[in-house]
């Protein structure tokens, strides 16, 4: 095992996001807004056997977090089995997996006994009139049975994401809080970015994440800072601070979590990276291109060779994509629809947000 790398800032490699498709079953407004799409020719998807390799290289050099993501990554068939050999990887010691939850129900099983430790949902609301002409599904119920099969199968604590929009599902901060509260699993409230698909993004249309505190305060009662274990925090440990969320205890002791990554970025503790269904190893999810890791795996490349590639870029590495967006003036949608067809790995969900 090599020493884990760090970039300029000295953020460790700490955190791989792992797309294993571009496709997706749904259209939601802040992803895929838009009728066509431009997709990753098949040819150029990573092979499982591609996929494990090239996580072995990345834990060689510090990564411990694996996340399965798409599009939906269970579109992509025999996903149990990549589990099942990512399980293996040394130095893996959290393998989970980002759905929206429509396919997840009859694929709780297999999962599980394939070696997946967490599960994570997206649902950004409880009506189904509003799924339906927000995502264009009326799968809403097939989500909620997920949500509750992962949580039966022992893939948890589950949690469920919930990007907040204005004036489509605030009204909800709530409700969904007291739905995750009632199904045990821990709720993230996410402001909505201004990446990828998102090319109809205002500021306006943002809920802050003081704003969230402040309507679950008014509901629930005043919510408190935790750290990792539920605790009240006092100074973050390196885990906490390198999550994504700020977590959050209510008065009854439930915990949720708020990710404000447009107004309250966390660049500077970010230890995440990307690697797109066809291989583009991306350093920040506001990234404007990335590496190309599948020419080398195709071309013979050594895992020592990958290895000093992989080192050489993340010690260059001095991305702050989302505090760099929060100092732009007259802040817009990152890229027009013009923007991403000219570049299809641009999209949210060929970058596995």
């Amino acid at each position: 095992m090599s020493l884990p790398v760090r970039d300029a800032f000295a953020r460790p490699l700490g955190s791989l996001r792992l797309s294993v498709t571009d496709r997706c079953n749904l259209r939601c407004r802040y992803c895929m807004p838009e009728t066509d799409y431009a997709w990753l020719p098949r040819d150029s998807i990573l092979t499982f056997e591609e996929l494990v390799r090239i996580t072995r290289v990345f834990a060689s050099l510090g990564v411990s977090k694996v996340r399965l993501t798409g599009g939906e990554p269970l579109l992509r068939q025999e996903l149990p089995s990549l589990v099942q050999s990512l399980r293996t990887v040394p130095g893996v010691r959290d393998l989970a997996l980002t759905t929206n939850g429509v396919l997840l129900a009859p694929a709780v099983d297999a999962l599980r006994e394939a070696g997946l430790h967490r599960v994570t949902v997206s649902l950004d609301t409880l009506r189904p009139d509003r799924l339906a002409s927000f995502a264009r599904s009326t799968r809403h119920e097939d989500i909620l049975t997920g949500i509750r099969g992962a949580r039966d199968a022992g893939l948890g604590p589950v949690k469920i994401n919930s990007v907040i929009l204005r004036g489509f599902n605030d009204d909800e901060i709530g409700d969904l809080l007291t739905f995750a509260r009632t199904e045990r699993a821990e709720l993230r409230f996410i402001e909505y970015m201004d990446v990828g698909g998102a090319t109809r993004w205002s500021m306006d249309d943002v809920v802050s994440r003081d704003e969230i505190l402040g309507r679950i305060g008014e509901r629930f009662g005043q919510p408190v800072a935790v750290d990792r274990s539920g605790r009240v925090a006092t100074a973050p440990s390196d885990d906490v601070s390198r999550a994504p969320a700020e977590r959050y205890a209510l008065p009854d002791g439930t915990v949720f979590g708020v990710i404000a990554s447009v107004t309250a970025p966390f660049c500077r503790d970010c230890d995440r990276s990307r690697i797109t269904a066809d291989g583009t190893w991306l350093l920040c999810l506001y990234a404007a291109d990335g590496v190309d890791l599948r020419e080398p795996l195709r071309m013979g490349a050594t895992d020592e060779e990958l290895q000093q590639l992989i080192r050489e870029v993340w010690a260059a590495r001095r991305d702050r994509g989302a505090e760099a967006r929060a100092a732009s003036p007259g802040r817009s949608a990152l890229y027009g629809i013009a923007g991403l067809r000219a570049d299809p790995h641009r999209e949210m969900h060929t970058r596995g947000g």
